[in-house]
């Protein structure tokens, strides 16, 4: 066809520039297309409302992480605190028994005792054996 056959308002497809990639048969191609004032001024309110909603998340998050490091630390605190009460119960109970254990007669004491149970039974013996008291001293 030549360009004196062509009809008046139609302008014929020019060449595809080799970088540019055709759409799919049967998908529409996307055109840009110039939004109104009035969506262009709403979207722009959308994203400044999503952005401020990002910085609340994002002080949201941070200010959880502290009170989760305060929570740890806390836990922490009571964990040796609880071991502090241990350490106290313990050492009340190594006191009484140290108080038990110190009124207990000493080394020298169950030595003198040992001495004087048997001569006292010595003693007792040869008086019993004196005074013919053989039938108070069992036979074996």
């Amino acid at each position: 066809m030549s360009p004196a056959h062509v009809a008046p308002g139609h302008v014929p497809p020019g060449p595809i520039p080799p970088n540019s990639v055709a759409p799919p048969s049967g998908t529409p191609a996307r055109i840009a297309v110039a939004l109104p004032s009035q969506v262009a001024d709403q979207l722009a309110r959308i994203e400044d409302k999503a952005s401020r909603i990002e910085d609340k998340y994002a002080r949201s998050e941070a200010l959880l992480t502290r009170v989760e490091d305060r929570v740890d630390a806390a836990g922490a605190r009571m964990n040796e605190a609880a071991r502090q009460a241990d350490l106290a119960a313990l050492r009340n109970e190594v006191r009484a028994l140290t108080e038990r254990t110190r009124r207990l007669p000493g080394l020298g004491a169950l030595v003198l005792t040992a001495i004087i149970t048997a001569v006292l039974t010595v003693a007792l013996t040869l008086v019993a054996q004196r005074l013919n008291l053989q039938g108070l001293i069992p036979l074996r």
